[in-house]
């Protein structure tokens, strides 16, 4: 198993510099004439290559508005914005002053955006016309890029030096998705961008002459580390589509671009698989990550893509540090369930039953605390500091692959036995009726069990909730896996309560009204 190499060394050395300027290495250091996104119009699917040397220039005029504006090294600027040319020139302007971007999801209402707007103590926030509505009672300066853009970039001179804010100076701000609670702010140093190289390489395997699509939105930690600043730092093309996602505009895009390596949440392959398979093209490449992959979705990818789609793991707090590697240096056979092996750069283990990552041995490793947050950056550590605890439980087998067993706060304790919820959906969600499925453990009204497993159940289209596929499905589990875990409840329903990045919020689950 590969743990370190020279290039990852080289990128460290890079990235941890006292001297480095992350948008001197996200974009000054590349080739001006190569393409840095194709962006993709929802409407008519035409497109626009932004070069390197554009973004540049535009970036670079920007820079010196932002400055008059009063925006300075260590600022932290909320975007909230569309994916669109204006905003990966406005991260890059924020980053040639040394700010801090503070990303802001479009589909965030004023309460989500007030929280992060708040907590990251900004003093403006930049946005497009359709969103500038949701920022009208927060205290906060506005700039509505499609009022000003223009004049901006068109009329101001171009900041000639990029601030360096260092391997250890922030340059994004993030907040954790909210899966298992309040939100946590989680501060990115320049020197993260060598775990991020390092997943576009090894992970991902993405080639000078791929076509590349990483459909994850940048509002959130996956779409922003590998969509954004993972091929800018290592100066691979990615595309951008503008619109939300639809099963039709997917493939639509995939086909019409000759995307060969795509990148996306669980949910997208689930909804492609319901689509007609002379819709999708075949690909090289095609990776996931958010939520496990269920072993129905790489059957069907193995078919109708011509190649198997492989899980990926990470957390906002580390980026991706485990996975099913696309590149020759890490490829290795599939192991069903299994999330793969550590990514090289990270070492994993368990303890205490939570998959954890070696701190000394993990040289990638970025993720220092929360903000302001003492006493939960203290429970994401042991108490030596020796492991870093991902709070997701979960094994290791003797050859280091790593399988997904639940959050930690998902973990079902059911007359003595702890139950992972993930194993539990596999089986379910290969039920020719279940589109989706989320399970999760409920106090046992008779008070004998402790915890009951019930099952949340989205049918496929076309199906209706009824007691005999409720007994079915209970039956699939009992006799096709366990019958300590299976489902003592079914209840079916319209959608599942997910976080705008597509994971599941399962403790809605367990507090909802169980009718």
């Amino acid at each position: 198993m590969l743990t370190r190499t020279t290039e990852i060394d080289e990128w460290i050395s890079i990235y941890a510099r006292s001297e480095l300027s992350v948008a001197s290495v996200l974009c000054d250091v590349h080739d001006r004439d190569r393409v840095a996104f194709t962006f993709v119009d929802a409407e008519d699917m035409s497109r626009y290559d932004l070069t390197f040397g554009e973004l540049a220039d535009r970036s670079a005029c920007l820079a010196t508005a932002l400055r008059e504006r009063g925006v300075r090294r260590g600022d932290r600027v909320p975007v909230l914005m569309s994916k669109r040319v204006e905003l990966v020139v406005t991260l890059l302007a924020l980053w040639r002053l040394g700010a801090v971007y503070v990303p802001l999801f479009t589909a965030f209402a004023k309460g989500a955006i007030e929280l992060r707007v708040v907590g990251s103590q900004a003093r403006l926030v930049i946005t497009e016309a359709a969103h500038i509505h949701k920022l009208d009672e927060i205290d906060v300066s506005t700039l509505d890029i499609d009022q000003e853009y223009r004049d901006l970039v068109d009329h101001d001179r171009p900041l000639l030096e990029s601030v360096a804010v260092g391997g250890d100076g922030p340059f994004i701000q993030l907040f954790t998705s909210g899966t298992t609670g309040k939100p946590k702010g989680v501060v990115v140093p320049g020197r993260a961008l060598s775990a991020f190289r390092t997943y576009v390489h090894y992970g991902l395997d993405v080639q000078e002459d791929d076509v590349f699509w990483n459909a994850a939105d940048p509002g959130w930690a996956y779409g922003l580390y590998c969509a954004i600043v993972g091929p800018l730092v290592a100066g691979r093309t990615n595309i951008l589509f503008s619109g939300g996602f639809t099963a039709e505009s997917t493939a639509r895009v995939l086909g019409d671009l000759g995307v060969t390596n795509f990148a996306g949440a669980p949910t997208i392959y689930r909804a492609l698989s319901q689509l007609p398979s002379n819709r999708l093209p075949r690909l090289r490449r095609a990776s996931s990550a958010g939520e496990p992959l269920t072993p129905d979705v790489i059957d069907w990818s193995r078919r109708e893509l011509g190649v198997e789609v492989r899980d990926h793991y990470g957390q906002t707090e580390l980026g991706m540090v485990i996975a099913n590697g696309w590149h020759d240096d890490v490829s290795v056979p599939l192991r069903p369930g299994s999330m793969g092996r550590a990514l090289p750069g990270f070492t994993a283990g368990i303890v205490d039953g939570q998959i954890a990552i070696d701190v000394a041995k993990s040289p990638l490793l970025w993720f220092e605390g929360y903000l302001d947050d003492p006493s939960k950056s203290a429970e994401r550590f042991t108490a030596d500091g020796a492991w870093y605890l991902t709070a997701d439980t979960g094994r290791i087998d003797d050859d280091g692959f790593v399988y997904f067993a639940a959050r930690d706060d998902d973990v079902i304790l059911a007359a003595g036995y702890r139950i992972g919820p993930f194993e539990v959906e596999s089986v379910l969600s290969n039920h020719p009726d279940v589109a989706e499925v989320a399970v999760v453990g409920r106090p046992d009204p008779d008070g004998i069990r402790g915890e009951i497993v019930e099952a949340f159940v989205v049918p496929a289209p076309g199906i209706r909730g009824s007691d005999t596929l409720a007994i079915e499905l209970q039956d699939l589990v009992r006799n096709g896996y366990s019958k300590h875990a299976y489902p003592r409840r079914v209840h079916f329903t319209d959608s599942l309560p997910k976080t705008p990045s597509g994971k599941v919020q399962r403790y809605l689950l367990r507090t909802a009204d169980a009718d």
